[in-house]
């Protein structure tokens, strides 16, 4: 029998899934990062549906009340999504700053190609003036 704890961790775990594959079917979040919010709810929802593996987790770590436990658990798993975000910004602000280089190396570029030209065309247009007269 769950008790009432139990029951709000069960619930909490199934609209959180829900929710999660509801934002991937819209395509609202990837499904790479769906995975550790989907785990967290897939254990959530294992350790309050199972009162003694959830016994078993809290006197392995010295829980006296076991369904602390689970807060426990979905702590652990928000730290692993926000160190795992945090590494996809810095790998994200590293290639943000190698694009913003070569964007600015192909303007330089650019821009010295388009003088080049501009001075050729000059150029031309003065042979052309010498021509006529």
């Amino acid at each position: 029998m769950l008790d009432r704890t139990m029951l709000v961790g069960v619930i909490g775990s199934i609209v959180a899934l829900v929710f999660v594959l509801e934002l991937v079917r819209e395509r609202r979040l990837r499904e790479e990062y769906s995975l550790l919010w989907l785990a967290t709810g897939a254990v959530l929802l294992v350790l309050s549906l199972s009162r003694p593996l959830l016994d078993v987790l809290a006197t392995a770590v010295g829980i006296f009340y076991p369904p602390s436990a689970l807060f426990l658990v979905a702590l652990l798993f928000v730290l692993a999504m926000l160190m795992h975000f945090s590494m996809v910004i810095t790998r994200l602000t590293q290639e943000n700053k190698e694009n913003a280089q070569q964007i600015a190396l192909l303007r330089h570029e650019l821009s010295r190609l388009d003088s080049a030209r501009h001075e050729a065309e000059d150029h031309e247009h003065r042979d052309q003036r010498n021509d006529v007269e």
